[in-house]
């Protein structure tokens, strides 16, 4: 789905599709294109710069697989891979979102964590017998 499909959405439908509220989506892309012109090289984007952070956010959002995620922009899973490290690493140096850096401690405070390992495993199959006659 396309940016310009997305941006007619109410609110609370863009915030369940892509996990962030309009105005943030708005506050992000403007320090996405700040970071663009600063450094405008290589070959440009066949995908709009509001299309990249949409694409980003879904896979965020929606714990997508890379190949799920070009496949639903019309691009190669690599062409993928490349464009959310570039988006992670400009919204990483822009200093502006980021979690705190310091946990807070003290009484009252209730912290349950979960652990998730989502890696990919090869699935061992057992070994094709012959048919007995």
């Amino acid at each position: 789905m396309n940016y310009s499909k997305v941006k007619t959405l109410l609110s609370q439908q863009f915030k369940r599709l892509n996990g962030i509220q309009p105005s943030t989506f708005a506050e992000v892309l403007e320090v996405l294109r700040a970071a663009q012109s600063d450094s405008p090289r290589g070959r440009p984007s066949i995908l709009l710069l509001e299309d990249q952070l949409l694409m980003t956010l879904s896979y965020w959002h929606e714990y997508r697989t890379l190949f799920h995620v070009a496949m639903t922009y019309g691009i190669h899973e690599s062409r993928a891979s490349r464009i959310i490290q570039k988006i992670e690493n400009l919204l990483i140096k822009s200093d502006k979102f980021h979690l705190p850096k310091k946990l807070r401690k003290g009484e009252g405070v209730d912290w349950e964590v979960i652990v998730i390992d989502a890696t990919e495993m090869t699935i061992e199959r057992p070994k094709k017998t012959e048919k007995l006659l």
